[in-house]
């Protein structure tokens, strides 16, 4: 097929139609700057993760060019040691810290983009980036597995780990590996330092920071992957009444009454690889509440003030909504990079991975830089 061949909007009957979701794509395109920054919002702070999420949603829309030229200008930045700044504002660094999840997460966005598009050039041409970035957050890898959340000055890992970066970086990790595989450049450390992550999330907790009150540290080792089948159940079903407000979302931070449209859909996306398609259905429809006319979305609603806050609407809130509606209804071929992360390859090959999960229907082949 075509690199930018018409694709199927995802569409949830009864939740959101088509229409809204070329509304929403539309947004998000519009909050663009003319060099390709992809702010929170029009002449707003950008953070390299938050950006490659609304690039993600730029290509569930069909807006390739758009989301090509939001990952070259995160391409265009990237420092030497394979960072970026945590915030950028009109184009200029705001931060000098070397944050791992920052440096981990174009990896998931080329995949994704590769895997809507099947652009071997363009894949091509972002390899680099995404190794130095990959080869920096395996240099940040600390004893036990887990991987420091910035780089001291003297360049050495903090010896501080958090859990939802961590469980975005095993996502990372695995989208490279799969990457690797297919530009025929094997990176075995990578494969180690995969297993090893792995293994502290699922069995070290006393390895990361305790963060527990935030429900990103709920889900999100469900949602990169590394829990699943039963114990991704067990511990949903533990948080369940700590994080979930009925009929309005999911809470941000356990001790706020303050509901978030990325949390919820973020929860949405891990209820899907527990296989609870029906929570997570409804979790998608709890916060449609904060869909503005444009087809834009508020950040968050304080349910105990009946008031939005903060005031902002933002294009990661927004893009979560997609990728979670994208996830339930298979529209793209990249649904199943959240919808099932067991299908991701945990070795450099494509065909013992993404390929046999039928991914790569395209038939596109091995990409060399």
């Amino acid at each position: 097929m075509p690199a930018d061949a018409p694709r199927l909007l995802p569409e949830l009957p009864g939740v959101l139609t088509g229409d809204q979701v070329r509304t929403t794509v539309s947004w998000i395109a519009a909050q663009q700057d003319a060099d390709g920054a992809l702010p929170w919002f029009r002449g707003g702070q950008l953070d390299p993760w938050d950006s490659v999420e609304a690039a993600m949603a730029l290509d569930l829309g069909g807006e390739h060019d758009r989301a090509r030229a939001a990952y070259r200008w995160l391409a265009g930045r990237q420092r030497p040691d394979g960072s970026w700044a945590a915030e950028y504002r009109d184009g200029a660094e705001v931060s000098a810290g070397v944050e791992s999840n920052h440096a981990g997460y174009l990896a998931v966005g080329l995949w994704h983009h590769w895997l809507i598009t099947a652009d071997e050039r363009f894949v091509a041409e972002l390899w680099p980036v995404v190794r130095r970035g990959l080869e920096l957050v395996v240099a940040m890898q600390l004893d036990g597995g887990a991987i420091g959340w910035a780089l001291r000055p003297d360049r050495t890992p903090d010896a501080l780990a958090l859990l939802t970066g961590n469980a975005s970086l095993f996502q990372a990790l695995r989208c490279g590996i799969a990457l690797a595989g297919l530009v025929g450049r094997p990176q075995p450390d990578w494969e180690v330092a995969v297993g090893d992550l792995g293994t502290a999330l699922r069995t070290r907790p006393d390895a990361f920071a305790d963060r527990s009150r935030f429900s990103m540290d709920w889900y999100y080792p469900i949602l990169g992957g590394a829990v699943t089948g039963e114990q991704a159940r067990d511990r949903l079903a533990a948080g369940w009444d700590t994080f979930v407000v009925p009929g309005l979302g999911a809470r941000c931070v356990s001790d706020r009454p303050w509901v978030t449209g990325a949390e919820t859909c973020e929860l949405a996306l891990a209820l899907v690889v527990a296989g609870q398609r029906d929570a997570a259905l409804e979790q998608v429809a709890a916060m449609q509440h904060l869909r503005d006319d444009d087809g834009s979305y508020w950040t968050g609603f304080v349910f105990a003030d009946d008031v939005r806050w903060p005031i902002e609407r933002t294009t990661w809130t927004a893009a979560a909504v997609l990728l979670a509606a994208d996830a339930l209804s298979g529209a793209t071929p990249a649904a199943g990079l959240f919808a099932h992360p067991e299908a991701l390859p945990a070795a450099g090959t494509v065909d013992d991975g993404a390929r046999t999960a039928g991914w790569l229907a395209g038939g596109a082949g091995t990409v060399h830089p």
